[in-house]
């Protein structure tokens, strides 16, 4: 299914920011714990935009099916087939990147459903092949022990904790090649729309940078230099 326009507007404008600049703007509305730590794309390049689907792992314990895989009740395998197209699933590993908490056949059916990529702040297993599938992924580590060694998929559609982030269910994940940024869903639309003008804003400073100015007026950018960007964004629309 197409995103509305609104979506797809969405997506574009998230998918210009970078999420170094996401971070500025998301602390101009008071939060500042939104990018997630330790987590990095498996392919340089990595871009993404998309709201959560959840999943949330607890530890392992021998008497929760460790080793065994019912597709009907496993509720990892359950959201998997739940997860709608442009979603990112969000894995809640607590961190720990002692077994992957996905695996290549896993990630390929999330690839088919539609998914705008897989984050988790635990590991993958399979990496190489997940990293080539073309569909983004980012995760704290690569380890090749399967799932239930040591984690237990415990529910989805949950809020959960990624990287010391909070993430909710349709909170947007944006991701660069640098990481991935929480962005609460109430907020999107507003911090989508400033990000893109900050996104040209320093666009302009570093031109200006580039071309030898000093730092002194322009970055910050004094009164002066507000002027002369919103005449070169008009000159920009006028082309």
């Amino acid at each position: 299914m197409a995103p509305s326009s609104d979506t797809a507007e969405l997506i574009r404008q998230f998918l210009l920011a970078s999420t170094a600049t996401l971070t500025s703007v998301l602390r101009k509305h008071g939060l500042g714990n939104t990018y997630m730590h330790g987590v990095a794309p498996l392919r340089p390049g990595t871009r993404m935009a998309g709201p959560a689907f959840t999943l949330r792992y607890i530890p392992a314990r021998e008497d929760l099916g460790a080793g065994e895989v019912d597709n009907l009740r496993d509720a990892q395998r359950v959201a998997i087939e739940q997860v709608e197209s442009g979603q990112v699933f969000a894995i809640d590993a607590r961190g720990d990147t002692r077994a992957g908490t996905m695996g290549a056949i896993l990630a390929t059916r999330l690839q088919q459903r539609g998914a705008a990529g897989i984050v988790t702040d635990g590991a993958y297993r399979d990496s190489p092949i997940i990293a080539e599938l073309g569909m983004a992924a980012y995760a704290a580590a690569m380890n090749a022990h399967a799932n239930k060694t040591v984690h237990h998929p415990s529910e989805f559609q949950v809020p959960i904790a990624c990287g010391g982030v909070a993430v909710f269910p349709g909170d947007w994940l944006v991701g660069d090649s640098e990481g991935v940024v929480v962005v609460p869903a109430h907020l999107a639309e507003a911090v989508a729309r400033e990000a893109q003008e900050q996104e040209e804003k320093e666009d302009f400073i570093i031109k200006k940078i580039r071309a030898g100015a000093s730092i002194v007026g322009t970055y910050p950018p004094d009164a002066q230099t507000l002027g002369e960007f919103a005449a070169w964004k008009k000159q920009k629309g006028k082309g």
